[in-house]
């Protein structure tokens, strides 16, 4: 049923090359203009256009080198509004963000099958977001259909992929074992605030509900040292907790993140209790990356550590995550 969308993910790699034409923003240095609507010469009305666009690939191979668990994922987001000021427009459903994922779940060893380790999963999202300021708040609100299983076809892609690169493949009793074909409806909100500590210095304590796929509530923090991501568009990618540039306008320079999380999960549709799995109730999330910013090409990387998620987990994991964006 979704042989189609399993390719489109497997050409969101991390690695961006725009040629498109560009131009001003307002507020903002520049933007792709490939998916702006053209306005008709009868029509005088605002319309919306495509402000922005991100992406993230993370994967542990480039964290702790490892294949296992929150092993690998894609992100990607398109933005669409009237103007960007560097600031979120005061209404919600005024700007209007675009999101598709696609995420691999494996067990710590994919050729042989151990029943106590979580189940192979493939796991595909697609969802629309509002982000939106409200008395100093920075807020979101979305809903995405995440859809899982076979029917994905993500398992298959990951053959061929390690395949090509001479990685182990996912053996057909392991894939066996994997979650079963279901879509569930999932619900998103974040709320957020930045305060600017000096010149240089972002502190940006948030809040995050989700139910669904998984249903939990979480609350963390992010620091931001150096000038690159002010000002801008920033969604955060769901696995790691990293957020992402989704609207660019930063001088050309670099920035460091750190930060951290805690979450109370209460539901996960990738541990299922029936199955005997026992949820960590309790799950912790600590990250750090740089932001570069050159004249004509962006760049980040970003290594976060996933604390365990079930009972049965021996330790936490390593994942990293890039992407780098080069325009001429």
């Amino acid at each position: 049923m979704l042989r189609s969308i399993a390719a489109i993910v497997a050409a969101f790699f991390s690695f961006d090359i725009s040629m498109a034409s560009a131009q001003p923003v307002a507020g903002a240095e520049a933007v792709d203009t490939e998916y702006s609507d053209i306005p008709s010469p009868f029509d005088n009305s605002p319309r919306r256009r495509m402000l922005g666009y991100g992406r993230l690939t993370s994967n542990d191979l480039i964290g702790d080198g490892k294949d296992r668990w929150r092993t690998g994922s894609v992100t990607s987001s398109r933005v669409f509004g009237y103007e960007w000021s560097g600031v979120a427009p005061s209404r919600p459903f005024e700007m209007l963000e675009l999101r598709l994922q696609g995420q691999i779940i494996a067990p710590d060893n994919l050729q042989k099958v151990n029943l106590k380790d979580r189940p192979y999963a493939g796991v595909l999202s697609l969802g629309l977001h509002s982000p939106f300021s409200w008395r100093g708040l920075e807020m979101s609100l979305g809903a995405d259909l995440v859809v899982v299983g076979p029917q994905t076809n993500l398992d298959k892609l990951q053959k061929s992929l390690h395949r090509l690169f001479n990685r182990p493949v996912p053996a057909d009793s392991v894939l066996a074992l994997q979650l079963g074909d279901r879509i569930r409806p999932t619900a998103v909100a974040e709320l957020g605030r930045s305060f600017e500590l000096g010149d240089a210095v972002t502190f940006r304590p948030f809040a995050e509900a989700r139910a669904g796929d998984e249903t939990l509530l979480r609350a963390g923090v992010d620091f931001t040292f150096g000038s690159v991501t002010r000002g801008e568009l920033l969604s955060r990618e769901s696995i790691t907790g990293q957020r992402y540039r989704v609207i660019y306008r930063s001088q050309p320079g670099v920035s460091f993140t750190l930060g951290g999380d805690i979450a109370r999960v209460t539901q996960s549709i990738y541990l299922p209790p029936e199955r005997g799995f026992g949820l960590v109730s309790r799950r912790e999330r600590l990250r750090a990356g740089i932001h570069w910013q050159g004249e004509n090409a962006s760049a980040f990387y970003g290594v976060t550590w996933l604390g365990r998620e079930f009972s049965g987990q021996p330790e936490g994991q390593i994942t990293g995550s890039a992407r780098i964006k080069l325009r001429f």
